[in-house]
C-alpha cells in the first residue's frame, strides 16, 4: 500500500500528484485506490477522478469529498487538499457496490439476511467493508445494524464515514470508478486474503448517573427518569467539579447504551450522539438520533486527554498483532485542531505506534502544494460528518471519533 496528498489549489494538477505519489510504492496498477478530496476540489470531481484513475489505473476507485483530508501526519485542515490510498491486493476478491444494490432491505430471515448480504458481496471469506455515505440521503440507522446481521457474527468489519464536504444536501460527492454521484452512499466489501482491524477511539468523557428515557418523540428526549429532561441536564451540570466546566461549555453529547443486556456500561460501550438544541417549552432536549423509551443514556464531554489516551491504548493492543501495511483513518470534524488544537494529532498517534516519525510538509516552489512526505505506514485518509465503526459486536453511526481500519496479511 501506499498514500499520498497535495494541497494544490488546481484541481486536476492535485490529483495527479497525489495519484503519482501513491502509485511510486506500487509494482503495478492499483486493485484499489481511495480518494478523498476537500470542498475546494468538488466542483472539479470529474477531473480529480479522471486524472487519477490515468495515473493509477485501479481496478475499483472508491472516494468521498470531505471537510479535510490528510495523509501521513499531514493534514490541510479546511484547506484545498486531495489524499489517496493506493493498494495492490493479491488474492483479495474486491466487490463495490452503491446504495443502489443495498435499498430496499428486507426482513431478517435467514434467506432475506442472505440475499441482503450477496448484494454488498458478503462471502465465506469476507473480510471486511468500507462504507462512504452522504448524511442527508441514507438511513444508515436501520441500514448499519441489517448490513453487520448480513455480514454475521466473525464474518469483517464493516468500517466508513459520511461525507462532510457540505452542510446542505446536493453538495457532497461519492465516487464510485467512474460514477460520482451527490447523493446516497458507495462501498467496497473485500475478500480473501487480508485481515482488516478495526480500532475505534472515543473523543468524549461520561458524567453524571445513567438515565432511562421515560418519555419521548423522535429525535426529543422529553423525560429521563419520570423528570423533564431538561431539569435533569441542568441538576447534572451544576454538580459538576469546577474544572470539569470548560470541558462542558465545549460541547455536550449524549451516549447511549449499544447492548442493554450488560450489567454494567462502561467507557466505550456507548454510541455517542450530538446534542442538537434545546426546547425550553417543552424542558426536551433534542438530539442527532431517533430514540425509545427504555433506552439508557448518560450525558458526555468532550476531552482531548481521554482521546489520546483512549487511542494510544488501543494502538498498543494493535502492536501485538505485527506491523500493518497500510491504514484509512477515518476521523470526526470535530476532532483535529478543534478537539486537540492541532489538526494530525490522530495521525500522528497511528504512525508513532508504529514506529514512523510523523512526516513533515514539503512545499513547492510556488509555496501552494503541500504534499505528504514518505512514511514507513501508508496512511491516508479524512475528516468526516460522522464515522462508521464497530461497537459491541456491530457497527453504527459515531460521533468525535477516530476510525481507523488497519489492513495486514492473514495471519
Amino acid at each position: 500500500m501506499s498514500a499520498g496528498l497535495s494541497a494544490h489549489a488546481d484541481s486536476a494538477r492535485a490529483a495527479r500528484a497525489a495519484a503519482a505519489q501513491a502509485g511510486e510504492g506500487l509494482e503495478g496498477p492499483a486493485d484499489l485506490a481511495l480518494l478523498f478530496l476537500s470542498s475546494h476540489h468538488v466542483p472539479e470531481a470529474r477531473a480529480v477522478v479522471r486524472a487519477v484513475r490515468e495515473e493509477l489505473h485501479p481496478a475499483t476507485l472508491l472516494g468521498v469529498s470531505a471537510e479535510s483530508v490528510l495523509a501521513g501526519a499531514v493534514t490541510p485542515e479546511r484547506s484545498p487538499g486531495i489524499s489517496v490510498l493506493a493498494a495492490r491486493m493479491p488474492g483479495v476478491t474486491i466487490v463495490p457496490f452503491t446504495s443502489d444494490d443495498l435499498m430496499p432491505y428486507a426482513g431478517d430471515s435467514p434467506e432475506d439476511l442472505h440475499r441482503f448480504g450477496r448484494a454488498f458481496g458478503v462471502g465465506p471469506d469476507v473480510r471486511a467493508t468500507i462504507l462512504l455515505a452522504d448524511p442527508f440521503s441514507i438511513p444508515l440507522g436501520g441500514l448499519l445494524p441489517a448490513m453487520s446481521r448480513a455480514t454475521g457474527e466473525g464474518g469483517g468489519v464493516i468500517l466508513g464515514g459520511l461525507a462532510s464536504a457540505a452542510a446542505v444536501p446536493g453538495r457532497n460527492v461519492m465516487i464510485l470508478d467512474e460514477e460520482i454521484r451527490p447523493e446516497g452512499a458507495a462501498g467496497v466489501t473485500l475478500r480473501g486474503a487480508v485481515q482488516v482491524d478495526a480500532v475505534v477511539s472515543q473523543g468524549c468523557r461520561a458524567f453524571g448517573p445513567n438515565f432511562v428515557v421515560t418519555r419521548c418523540k423522535r429525535n426529543l428526549i422529553l423525560e429521563l427518569g419520570g423528570r423533564p429532561a431538561l431539569d435533569v441536564l441542568r441538576e447534572v451540570a451544576e454538580s459538576l467539579p469546577e474544572g470539569d466546566r470548560p470541558l462542558f461549555e465545549r460541547g455536550l453529547f449524549i451516549g447511549r447504551v449499544a447492548d442493554e443486556y450488560r450489567r454494567h456500561f462502561g467507557r466505550g460501550d456507548y454510541l455517542v450522539r450530538n446534542v442538537a438544541g434545546i426546547d425550553e417549552d417543552a424542558r426536551a432536549i433534542a438530539v442527532t438520533e431517533v430514540l425509545r423509551v427504555g433506552q439508557t443514556v448518560r450525558f458526555h464531554m468532550p476531552d482531548p486527554e481521554l482521546a489520546e489516551t483512549d487511542l494510544a491504548m488501543l494502538l498498543d493492543a494493535q502492536q501485538l498483532r505485527g506491523p500493518p501495511a497500510g491504514a484509512l483513518l477515518i476521523t470526526g470534524t470535530g476532532r483535529g485542531s478543534g478537539l486537540f488544537g492541532r489538526p494530525d494529532a490522530d495521525a500522528a498517534a497511528v504512525l508513532h505506534a508504529f514506529g514512523t516519525s510523523p512526516p513533515g510538509a514539503d512545499l513547492a516552489k510556488s509555496g501552494s502544494a503541500l504534499m505528504a512526505t514518505e512514511a514507513a505506514l501508508p496512511l491516508a485518509g479524512f475528516f468526516a460528518a460522522a464515522e462508521i465503526g464497530p461497537l459491541a459486536g456491530s457497527s453504527y453511526v459515531q460521533g468525535l471519533t477516530a476510525c481507523l481500519a488497519l489492513f495486514r496479511a492473514p495471519e
